[in-house]
């Protein structure tokens, strides 16, 4: 069993930047993680995944180009960085693990995953 918790959510103004880290209770190296957004009465979606090697990378079409997925496997901690934030971006930002099972393999449905994190929250606004 592997504990998750998020931090660095806040309040920023569209256009700023904010990264979410994802501490691990244990060795995350054979683990793959995701990012996900679920906003106030919508279904929860992903927006980066990382595959456990750190090779494989997938982004929502929405946030490609703004976001950076990236781990640390000596802090056992998973990194979302967030630039040029818009409005939409706001939400409960959730990271998840799931043992790797197909080596190399990322996924973005949240269906894939085992073990979520409490959330941080991210409110982009003036």
């Amino acid at each position: 069993q592997v504990q998750l918790v998020e931090s660095g959510g806040g309040l920023v103004q569209p256009g700023g930047s904010l990264t979410l880290s994802c501490a691990a209770s244990r060795s995350l190296d054979f683990y793959v993680i995701g990012w996900f957004r679920q906003a106030r009465g919508n279904e929860r979606v992903g927006v980066a995944c990382i595959a456990s090697n750190g090779y494989a990378r997938y982004y929502a079409d929405s946030v490609k180009g703004r976001f950076t997925i990236s781990r640390d496997s000596a802090k056992r901690t998973v990194y979302l960085q967030m630039n040029n934030l818009k409005p939409e971006d706001s939400g409960m930002y959730y990271c998840a693990a799931t043992a790797d099972r197909d080596y190399g393999a990322a996924y973005l449905s949240y269906i894939e995953y085992d073990h979520w994190g409490q959330g941080t929250q991210v409110s982009v606004g003036s």
